[in-house]
C-alpha cells in the first residue's frame, strides 16, 4: 500500500514548441554533485526539490517523444506543476535570440555564437520564482571557489532542510524557511565552512525575503537585492538569471568569467570591462551567450593563479 507520504499529488503533460533539454535547462540550480536539492537518475529523469508559497514538493521532470511529463509530491506539488513550462523556458525569448543573431550577419562573434546555439539547441533560460533558493548558494559561492561553497550548502541542508517529500532519491532533503536561517547560531556557519560575513547576509536577506519572493520582474528583483548589504552585482545576477529566467544578467565580478569570454570571443583574456564590451551586441541575451560559451568548454591557457580552497572551519 502506497503511504500518504509518498503517493502522487499530482503530474503534468506539457509539450514545448520546441525540443528543450531538461537536464541542461535545470542544470544551473544544482550546486555540486552531491546538492541534496537536485539530482539526476538513471532513467535520465531530474529531480528537484524546492521551499514553494504552498509548502515542501519534490518534482520529477522526465522526456518522451518530445513531451514533458512532470510528477509532483508534497504540499506545493500543485504549484511546481503549474510552474513547469517556466521553469524549463516556455517564457524564455529563444525566437528573439535568434532574429538577433540574423541581425548581426557578417559578424564573426555572431556566427561563433550561432554555432555554440547550434549545438545546444534545447538549452533555455528557465525561472523557479523562488528567490531565496538562488540567494543562499549564491551567497555561499561568493569568492570562494565551488567546492568550498557546495560543502557549506550541503551541510546547512542536511542539518536544517526536511526530508524531500515523495519517492525522492535517497539524501534528498527541502530548504529550510527564511525563519530558520535567521536562527541558525554562529557556531554552525562555522561548521559549515561560511565565514561571518556571508552568514549575515544570508540572515539579512531571510529578514527581507517575503519583499524580496514578491518582485516580478528582474529589475525590480535587482533593486531590491542590491540595496542588501553583502548582496551586489554578481550576487544579484547569479540569483535573477536562475528565479527570473533574466537572459541578460551576466555574471559580472566572476573571477574566472572575464577570461573564459574574452578568449573565447577574441582570442584574449580580459577584464570585466572588456568582458561586457564584447558582450554589447549581444545584449538582451549576455547571460545566455556566457550560458553557450561556458558550455563549449573553451577556456584560456591555465597560466594565471589559481583561487585558493579555504576551510574556515580551521580557523
Amino acid at each position: 500500500m502506497t503511504s500518504s507520504a509518498t503517493a502522487l499529488i499530482g503530474e503534468r503533460r506539457w509539450r514545448p514548441a520546441a525540443p528543450v533539454d531538461v537536464a541542461l535547462t535545470l542544470s544551473p540550480h544544482r550546486h555540486g554533485g552531491g546538492d541534496p536539492t537536485w539530482q539526476r537518475t538513471a532513467d535520465g529523469a531530474v529531480w528537484r526539490t524546492s521551499l514553494t508559497p504552498d509548502g515542501p514538493g519534490t518534482l520529477r521532470v522526465g522526456t518522451r517523444s518530445g513531451e514533458v511529463l512532470g510528477q509532483a509530491w508534497g504540499p506545493g506539488a500543485h504549484w511546481l506543476l503549474e510552474m513547469l513550462p517556466s521553469m524549463l523556458g516556455a517564457d524564455d525569448d529563444f525566437p528573439g535570440f535568434i532574429e538577433l543573431l540574423g541581425s548581426l550577419s557578417g559578424s564573426a562573434s555572431a556566427a561563433f555564437v550561432g554555432d555554440l546555439a547550434a549545438r545546444n539547441p534545447g538549452l533555455r533560460i528557465g525561472r523557479t520564482r523562488r528567490v531565496m533558493e538562488a540567494l543562499v548558494p549564491a551567497v555561499l559561492e561568493q569568492k570562494v571557489v565551488g567546492r568550498e561553497a557546495w560543502r557549506a550548502w550541503r551541510w546547512l541542508l542536511h542539518k536544517y532542510g526536511s526530508p524531500a517529500p515523495g519517492p525522492a532519491p535517497d539524501g534528498m532533503v527541502v530548504m529550510p524557511p527564511p525563519d530558520v536561517w535567521r536562527k541558525i547560531p554562529s557556531w554552525d556557519w562555522h561548521r559549515a565552512g561560511a565565514e561571518a560575513v556571508r552568514a549575515r547576509t544570508i540572515i539579512n536577506a531571510a529578514r527581507h525575503a517575503d519583499k524580496l519572493e514578491s518582485a516580478v520582474e528582474s529589475g525590480e528583483a535587482d533593486r531590491l537585492l542590491r540595496a542588501l548589504p553583502g548582496i551586489g552585482v554578481w550576487t544579484s545576477a547569479e540569483v535573477r538569471q536562475r528565479s527570473h529566467g533574466d537572459p541578460d544578467a551576466p555574471s559580472v565580478g566572476d573571477f574566472h568569467l572575464p577570461g573564459v569570454v574574452g578568449w573565447a570571443l577574441s582570442g584574449r583574456k580580459t577584464d570585466d570591462a572588456g568582458m561586457l564590451e564584447l558582450l554589447e551586441p549581444f545584449r538582451g541575451h549576455r547571460h545566455r551567450v556566457v550560458r553557450l560559451i561556458e558550455l563549449s568548454g573553451i577556456r584560456p591557457p591555465a597560466r594565471g593563479p589559481r583561487m585558493p580552497a579555504r576551510d574556515y572551519r580551521s580557523f
